[in-house]
């Protein structure tokens, strides 16, 4: 079995926003594969569970994401090496996608609370670039992962999510 987990915020405020890019793959992922979310939160999270493969979007806000990953991955007994997470990462390129076996959070408050809460950072993790330097440097980083794309940075986000839906097909093959 595998868990797949896209990092967001959950209130509608935050949709199209840096740190949602998570949240925005999954749903991307979901539509393309013509599949469902389930009606019914489990575990703080929005989930589907397709075959042996399950799906979330914790609900706990960023900060927080590791204790939702934790329940299910206790509940299901998932190896921590079948979890893949999708975070966002201003300090890669827009658009570049980076696949890591595991590592340390550099930084992401959604990372380090999966770290923490699965005590250990031996799981996958694709960090995708959201770097708009021109942006950060003006409103700062908080601000930053919560600001909404650029029309210029829409446009492109169709073929950036197309190669993350690749790289989840190729953890669930």
């Amino acid at each position: 079995m595998k868990l797949i987990v896209g990092f967001g915020n959950p209130e509608n405020k935050y949709n199209f926003t840096r740190h949602n890019t998570g949240f925005l793959a999954l749903d991307f992922y979901m539509k393309i594969k013509g599949l469902n979310w389930e009606k019914n939160p489990k575990f703080n999270a929005i989930w589907t569970k397709i075959g042996e493969n399950i799906f979330i979007k914790p609900q706990t806000y960023y900060n927080d994401v590791g204790s939702a990953i934790s329940s299910f991955k206790n509940f299901y007994k998932i190896e921590t090496s079948d979890i893949l997470v999708i975070c966002d990462d201003f300090n890669l390129d827009f658009g570049k996608i980076r696949l890591r076996e595991k590592g340390s959070a550099g930084g992401n408050n959604g990372l380090k609370s999966t770290i923490r809460n699965l005590g250990t950072d031996e799981f996958k993790r694709l960090r995708v670039g959201t770097a708009n330097d021109a942006i950060r440097q003006k409103v700062g980083d908080v601000d930053f992962v919560l600001s909404k794309f650029t029309p210029g940075e829409k446009e492109k986000l169709p073929e950036i999510l197309r190669k993350i839906s690749s790289n989840v097909d190729e953890f669930l093959a």
